[in-house]
């Protein structure tokens, strides 16, 4: 599989790539984000992917979701982007779990490296960043990538800092409600373009699968930046 990869270790060198392929990663939400996330992670490199979603295909998911096409219609995403995953890099580790993250799942978080967060639901969103600081395990967070226009104003932060996102401020009062809150900083990916004033179901593609690269590029740079340190 050298020469498939060729091209991401002339930028990020053998070693970070060999840390690369060595990471274990679990995206919680692979719809209009989560599923481009996946993709860019295993294109670039990475061989240890779980991929957590408990939904089936709907049509109105082929607008901006990579698992979704007329064909996969009513099929679970999770099932159909791994079939897509294992074309790309035959040799990977895909563990796909048609299943829902609520508070309090038990999922054993401290065994992966980086956790990706493209849930939707306030309450899981919450509970999950709350619950991977605890466990001391990198998460980078989504937030609203709905009801915008302009993936140029796709940028990042830190959850407590973040302004004039609807989600992280959700997030947020959920948190205080509940009396928890992140053990340590969360980098955070949100648009600063505000909400359209349109049907909350509204989302395009070239914003959606912009958050998805962007949380992808997040961890590949965490990743490089370790190996330098470490070297």
């Amino acid at each position: 599989m050298e020469d498939f990869f060729a091209r991401s270790e002339a930028l990020l060198g053998e070693k970070t790539m060999e840390n690369l392929r060595s990471a274990r990663v679990i995206i919680f939400g692979v719809g209009g984000v989560g599923s481009w996330c996946a993709e860019a992670l295993i294109r670039t490199g990475l061989c240890h992917l779980t991929i957590v979603d408990d939904d089936v295909v709907q049509a109105s998911n082929v607008n901006r979701q990579l698992p979704a096409t007329r064909e996969t219609v009513g099929c679970p995403k999770v099932e159909v982007l791994k079939e897509r995953l294992l074309t790309i890099n035959p040799d990977a580790e895909i563990v796909a779990l048609q299943q829902r993250y609520v508070p309090s799942s038990d999922f054993p978080l401290s065994t992966f490296n980086y956790i990706i967060d493209a849930i939707d639901d306030v309450s899981a969103k919450a509970d999950l960043i709350v619950c991977a600081t605890r466990a001391r395990v990198k998460i980078f967070s989504s937030m609203g990538a709905a009801l915008r226009f302009d993936p140029t104003q796709v940028t990042t932060g830190e959850l407590m800092s973040i302004k004039g996102d609807a989600l992280v401020k959700a997030v947020r009062a959920r948190m205080k409600k509940t009396g928890q809150k992140p053990y340590r900083k969360v980098r955070c990916v949100y648009s600063t373009e505000p909400a359209q004033k349109c049907d909350t179901r509204g989302s395009l593609m070239q914003v959606t699968a912009v958050f998805g690269m962007t949380l992808a590029g997040l961890v590949v740079d965490a990743i490089r930046k370790e190996t330098a340190d470490t070297n």
